[in-house]
């Protein structure tokens, strides 16, 4: 009898248990989870119409059978992630046939990570590892450290960039009991100590580049055709950093759509920063091989990615869906940040960067004005509220709004209220 799930290589093929902790191929490739799906849904339309009767459930429960059919459920850690708010702006926003904000940031530690480490938690946990570790720009970081401090019996180890991550998101990890380590690097060289350490000892990596993880980040794009009634959008938006979100919402929209959930695919675009935009290099060249980059500083500093691990798992994909990659400025992912904050939706400086592409797609055409686009948010402003506070300082910025500030006195209060 086939296995309900497997590793398996993208490159060459070759297959391996899915209890073998392994990130990579004998030939040194990625691997991707593949499920025997026709098993765990064997009746995709019965399964489908199912959904609505669990929504008392936790996103990870309540998509198992796709997510990570595997895992079993007496060893989940969650943290009540999921059901995010799915926000129409369409109203503000009226060149488009519908716009839509999915907001990941209202995930308990106020990212999309949770939703991958929810996976990659519960399988650690399954397989009772007892030190876990990850390189982070801040949000792997918070996640990850939640997450095993809520398990029993396992230690969380971060590594951060020294330096070039947010207050907020360096107090998460330390709040959560992790071992947090600064490195005086950028997130890459982070990254290369994981991989040399596990490689040395038994402690079980949680970076994307472990595919388990990417199996719980499909649930992203899979709740919000949910929250959509299955009606696919022509364009899913998402800013791109390591690749591994990307790759995770392609791979679920690709397999509802091989079990004959969802009738078409949408398009996807990945944006970056110009400044940390090494998929957007390749893209430009026919997706060419990757050249990695020293990314140069910017306020979205999740993306701040030179080397991106799933670089090749995100291109497989953007072939598939027919999708692209562009690139926003500085000012551009600064100005619709300001915007998107000025309507009561809180958001990161790395998911305007995707509000930005966006709205440059739309502008240029190849987005056009009857097109429904889903963005996604992919962490909380409050994350990065000392970004906000300096942006707003600035008169001359586009959307400025600066705190005026007076001696007590209700005369010059009057005069300040009334101007």
């Amino acid at each position: 009898m086939p296995k309900l799930s497997i590793f398996q290589c993208i490159d060459c093929g070759n297959e391996y248990d899915i209890h073998e902790i392994r990130y990579r191929c004998n030939c040194g490739e990625l691997l991707e989870v593949i499920h025997d799906l026709h098993t765990s849904i064997p009746d995709p339309e019965k399964w489908k119409c199912s959904l609505d009767n669990h929504l008392n459930q936790t996103s990870f429960h309540r998509y198992k059978d796709i997510l990570f059919p595997s895992s079993p459920k007496d060893s989940i850690i969650s943290l009540q992630e999921g059901d995010t708010p799915l926000y129409d702006v369409s109203g503000s926003f009226t060149d488009f046939g519908s716009l839509w904000l999915k907001h990941e940031g209202m995930n308990p530690t106020l990212s999309f990570k949770d939703r991958g480490m929810v996976a990659g938690v519960t399988w650690a946990n399954y397989l009772k590892c007892e030190i876990v570790i990850c390189a982070s720009t801040g949000d792997t970081s918070a996640s990850m450290a939640a997450y095993s401090s809520a398990a029993p019996n396992m230690k969380g180890i971060v590594l951060i960039p020294h330096g070039k991550i947010s207050s907020e998101q360096l107090a998460q990890p330390i709040a959560s009991g992790a071992l947090t380590i600064g490195i005086e690097s950028d997130f890459d060289g982070c990254m290369q100590l994981v991989q040399q350490l596990t490689e040395k000892h038994n402690i079980y990596l949680l970076n994307s580049m472990n595919s388990i993880r990417i199996e719980g980040q499909k649930a992203i794009g899979i709740e919000a055709l949910h929250q959509l009634d299955w009606q696919v959008p022509d364009w899913f938006v998402i800013p791109v950093g390591n690749a591994g979100n990307i790759s995770a919402l392609g791979k679920g929209l690709r397999e509802l759509h091989e079990l004959g959930i969802i009738d078409k695919l949408p398009r996807l675009a990945g944006i970056q920063t110009i400044g940390a935009s090494p998929m957007f290099e390749s893209y430009k060249n026919g997706y060419s091989k990757l050249i990695p980059q020293k990314a140069k500083p910017t306020k979205a500093s999740a993306i701040q990615i030179g080397d991106p691990v799933s670089y090749k798992k995100a291109i497989n994909e953007l072939k598939h869906f027919n999708g692209l990659i562009e690139t926003v400025t500085e000012i551009e992912l600064m100005d619709w940040k300001a915007k998107i904050d000025s309507m009561g939706i809180s958001i990161c400086p790395n998911s305007s960067v995707a509000v930005a592409g966006t709205m440059k797609l739309r502008q240029t055409g190849i987005i056009n004005e009857t097109d429904n686009v889903v963005v996604i948010l992919t962490a909380h402003g409050s994350k990065f509220s000392n970004t906000a506070v300096e942006y707003h300082q600035d008169a001359s910025n586009r959307y400025s709004n600066e705190t005026i500030i007076i001696k007590p006195d209700i005369n010059e209060l009057e005069k300040v209220i009334s101007s």
